[in-house]
């Protein structure tokens, strides 16, 4: 750790005290978001769910390390908190779960979170698995056409490193040399099949020297390490040097959607073990240790963001669905 900052708090690895401090604030309203809309599926209220809870740590520190603003986002759906860190407000959000009038990313015609909010860089997702990929380098090579210094991210999982998408995406902009960084989140599971059921190799890293690119694995449960290879990656990118393949190894704690039982497949001592990997919970003991965070502000910022997500589940519930004679609308010219 470093030495203290004029702010008398340290600067923990890479990233500044107060910034750590922003970055611990979304993971809890992301969490408490996800867990209100898991609830909410399981009421009934809301139709389809993708838990991000074990992910937040490589999700949010990942926006933190980029331009918002000037960078792009090419997310999977499992990437919620993402979302939260970009500037999606849980009222937002809650309006997607809903399907309810004044969804701003498709109107509430699509998967809840599927769609786009180009001014925040946030940019049309699929539920079809790794489509993101190419798109994502279609848009970095945009980007050099342009002669802007933006940055792509392109968020993806195990499962879709196993798709031709992905292979012609990291291809492609390997022999382009295009400012994009691959970031996969590696939760072991691709639905209910195992890593070592997909893939003969361990790290799905070592694939970038195929394309002769860096590719690193890294803890996705520790900020620091996410928010320095993020950088390191974004300055590569903008300096012209092409793109980066990071595999963040994570935990995914609820089942891969909410029509899904993971009993079937993964046992409860390896749930109970991936639990002990909780990045909101190793973000707080860092807090706490570097003086950065106690009880009390703790407690306040966990208040806020439960009366947030309150305030974002009465106003969904409130909200009117949208108008049948709009069912048509964006469909044919």
């Amino acid at each position: 750790m470093s030495k203290k900052q004029s702010n008398n708090k340290p600067d923990v690895g890479v990233i500044p005290a107060d910034t750590l401090l922003e970055v611990y604030k979304t993971m809890v309203q992301s969490r408490f978001l996800d867990e209100r809309v898991w609830q909410l599926n399981r009421q009934g209220r809301a139709a389809l769910v993708a838990s991000s809870q074990g992910h937040e740590a490589v999700q949010i520190a990942s926006v933190f390390a980029l331009q918002k603003g000037n960078d792009l986002f090419y997310t999977y759906y499992r990437d919620l908190a993402v979302m939260v860190a970009l500037g999606v407000t849980p009222r937002q959000i809650m309006l997607g779960y809903m399907a309810k009038s004044g969804e701003p990313m498709s109107g509430a015609r699509q998967f809840p979170t599927q769609g786009a909010m180009p001014n925040l860089g946030l940019i049309n997702l699929s539920n079809v698995v790794a489509t993101q990929l190419p798109q994502a380098v279609g848009a970095a090579l945009g980007c050099v056409q342009k002669k802007s210094n933006a940055v792509v991210a392109v968020y993806f999982g195990d499962g879709a490193s196993s798709t031709g998408d992905c292979h012609e995406a990291m291809n492609f902009a390997s022999i382009h040399q295009l400012p994009v960084i691959f970031i996969c989140e590696n939760n072991g599971y691709a639905i209910s099949v195992p890593l070592s059921k997909q893939m003969a190799i361990k790290k799905i890293s070592v694939r970038a020297a195929s394309y002769n690119m860096p590719g690193i694995t890294i803890d996705g449960t520790d900020v620091g390490a996410v928010f320095k290879s993020v950088s390191e990656a974004a300055d590569r990118a903008r300096s012209g040097n092409g793109p980066t393949l990071i595999e963040a190894m994570v935990e995914r704690y609820l089942p891969h959607t909410g029509d899904d039982d993971d009993k079937r497949y993964r046992s409860k001592e390896e749930l109970k073990q991936a639990r002990k990997k909780d990045p909101v919970a190793i973000l707080k003991v860092l807090l706490k240790t570097n003086n950065i965070l106690n009880e009390e502000t703790d407690a306040e910022i966990n208040k806020i963001a439960k009366e947030k997500i309150d305030d974002a589940t009465e106003y969904g519930e409130s909200a009117p669905y949208p108008d049948a004679g709009t069912f048509y609308d964006h469909v044919y010219s």
